[in-house]
Protein backbone atom coordinates (compact mmCIF):
# COMPACT_ATOMS: atom_id res chain seq x y z
CA UNK A 1 0.00 0.00 0.00
CA UNK A 2 1.28 3.33 -1.10
CA UNK A 3 1.53 6.16 1.43
CA UNK A 4 0.49 9.65 -0.10
CA UNK A 5 1.33 12.87 0.94
CA UNK A 6 -0.78 15.99 0.23
CA UNK A 7 1.07 18.85 -1.03
CA UNK A 8 0.76 22.19 0.71
CA UNK A 9 1.02 25.74 -0.81
CA UNK A 10 2.11 26.89 2.57
CA UNK A 11 5.66 27.23 1.47
CA UNK A 12 4.92 28.87 -1.66
CA UNK A 13 2.34 31.53 -0.39
CA UNK A 14 5.73 33.45 2.20
CA UNK A 15 6.78 36.30 0.70
CA UNK A 16 10.21 36.70 1.47
CA UNK A 17 10.72 40.00 -0.59
CA UNK A 18 10.24 42.81 2.26
CA UNK A 19 12.34 40.63 4.35
CA UNK A 20 15.33 40.61 2.36
CA UNK A 21 14.34 44.65 1.97
CA UNK A 22 15.15 45.52 5.33
CA UNK A 23 18.24 43.32 5.61
CA UNK A 24 20.15 45.56 2.34
CA UNK A 25 18.82 48.35 4.24
CA UNK A 26 20.44 47.55 7.64
CA UNK A 27 23.45 46.53 5.07
CA UNK A 28 24.14 50.00 3.20
CA UNK A 29 23.01 51.45 6.55
CA UNK A 30 26.30 49.83 8.26
CA UNK A 31 28.40 50.61 5.30
CA UNK A 32 27.57 54.38 5.40
CA UNK A 33 28.53 54.55 8.93
CA UNK A 34 31.80 52.89 8.79
CA UNK A 35 32.83 54.88 6.13
CA UNK A 36 32.17 58.58 7.91
CA UNK A 37 33.70 56.92 10.93
CA UNK A 38 36.59 56.48 8.79
CA UNK A 39 36.90 59.67 7.33
CA UNK A 40 36.50 61.62 10.76
CA UNK A 41 39.46 59.74 12.21
CA UNK A 42 41.59 60.63 8.93
CA UNK A 43 41.36 63.67 9.15
CA UNK A 44 44.67 65.31 10.48
CA UNK A 45 44.02 67.94 13.04
CA UNK A 46 46.58 69.57 15.44
CA UNK A 47 44.83 69.34 18.46
CA UNK A 48 45.20 71.91 21.12
CA UNK A 49 46.08 71.01 25.10
CA UNK A 50 44.42 72.01 27.78
CA UNK A 51 45.94 71.69 31.37
CA UNK A 52 42.33 72.28 33.34
CA UNK A 53 40.62 70.14 31.26
CA UNK A 54 38.40 67.58 32.92
CA UNK A 55 36.39 65.07 31.54
CA UNK A 56 32.70 65.38 30.58
CA UNK A 57 31.49 62.34 32.49
CA UNK A 58 32.75 61.90 36.35
CA UNK A 59 32.78 58.78 38.08
CA UNK A 60 30.26 58.75 41.16
CA UNK A 61 31.47 60.62 44.36
CA UNK A 62 30.42 58.30 47.29
CA UNK A 63 30.61 59.39 50.61
CA UNK A 64 29.91 57.14 53.68
CA UNK A 65 28.37 58.67 56.46
CA UNK A 66 28.30 56.26 59.62
CA UNK A 67 26.88 56.79 62.65
CA UNK A 68 27.13 54.80 65.73
CA UNK A 69 25.07 53.51 68.57
CA UNK A 70 26.30 57.00 70.54
CA UNK A 71 24.55 58.75 67.19
CA UNK A 72 28.19 60.08 66.31
CA UNK A 73 29.10 60.52 62.69
CA UNK A 74 32.17 58.82 61.29
CA UNK A 75 32.89 60.22 57.53
CA UNK A 76 36.08 58.66 56.27
CA UNK A 77 37.66 57.38 59.60
CA UNK A 78 37.01 60.33 61.48
CA UNK A 79 34.53 61.84 64.28
CA UNK A 80 32.98 64.56 63.28
CA UNK A 81 30.03 67.21 64.59
CA UNK A 82 26.93 67.71 62.61
CA UNK A 83 27.77 70.70 61.13
CA UNK A 84 31.09 69.29 60.23
CA UNK A 85 29.25 66.98 58.04
CA UNK A 86 27.48 69.64 56.32
CA UNK A 87 30.53 70.62 55.70
CA UNK A 88 31.89 67.36 54.14
CA UNK A 89 28.88 67.38 52.25
CA UNK A 90 28.72 70.74 50.90
CA UNK A 91 32.60 70.21 49.42
CA UNK A 92 31.16 66.79 47.82
CA UNK A 93 28.38 68.28 46.14
CA UNK A 94 30.25 71.63 45.19
CA UNK A 95 33.35 68.87 43.87
CA UNK A 96 31.09 66.73 42.01
CA UNK A 97 27.17 68.38 41.48
CA UNK A 98 25.88 65.63 39.77
CA UNK A 99 27.04 62.51 40.54
CA UNK A 100 27.37 62.56 44.32
CA UNK A 101 25.80 59.92 46.42
CA UNK A 102 25.94 59.26 50.28
CA UNK A 103 25.16 56.32 51.84
CA UNK A 104 23.84 56.45 55.69
CA UNK A 105 24.59 53.25 58.00
CA UNK A 106 23.20 53.95 61.25
CA UNK A 107 23.66 51.54 63.87
CA UNK A 108 19.93 50.01 64.41
CA UNK A 109 20.08 50.70 68.47
CA UNK A 110 20.65 54.59 67.46
CA UNK A 111 17.22 57.10 67.23
CA UNK A 112 16.41 57.37 63.69
CA UNK A 113 16.34 61.63 64.53
CA UNK A 114 20.64 61.42 63.71
CA UNK A 115 19.47 59.21 60.05
CA UNK A 116 16.57 62.22 59.35
CA UNK A 117 19.35 64.75 60.50
CA UNK A 118 21.95 63.58 57.70
CA UNK A 119 18.98 63.35 55.65
CA UNK A 120 18.58 67.04 56.06
CA UNK A 121 21.88 67.81 55.99
CA UNK A 122 21.85 66.25 52.28
CA UNK A 123 18.81 67.98 51.31
CA UNK A 124 20.77 71.28 52.47
CA UNK A 125 23.67 70.59 50.59
CA UNK A 126 21.98 70.28 47.23
CA UNK A 127 22.38 66.28 47.58
CA UNK A 128 19.25 64.24 46.06
CA UNK A 129 20.99 60.46 45.86
CA UNK A 130 21.37 59.28 49.34
CA UNK A 131 20.05 55.56 50.58
CA UNK A 132 20.05 54.51 53.90
CA UNK A 133 21.92 51.22 54.09
CA UNK A 134 20.50 47.87 55.78
CA UNK A 135 21.27 44.49 56.36
CA UNK A 136 19.77 41.70 54.76
CA UNK A 137 17.43 39.19 57.55
CA UNK A 138 19.70 36.19 57.88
Amino acid sequence: MAVTFKRTSAIGAMNLTPMIDVVFLLLIFIMVTARFEQEDQQLKVALPSASEARPLTQETTKVVVNIDNQGNYVVDGKTLRADEVEERLRQAAADNPANTQVVIRADGRVPFEFVVAVMNVCNRAGISDYSVSTRAPQ
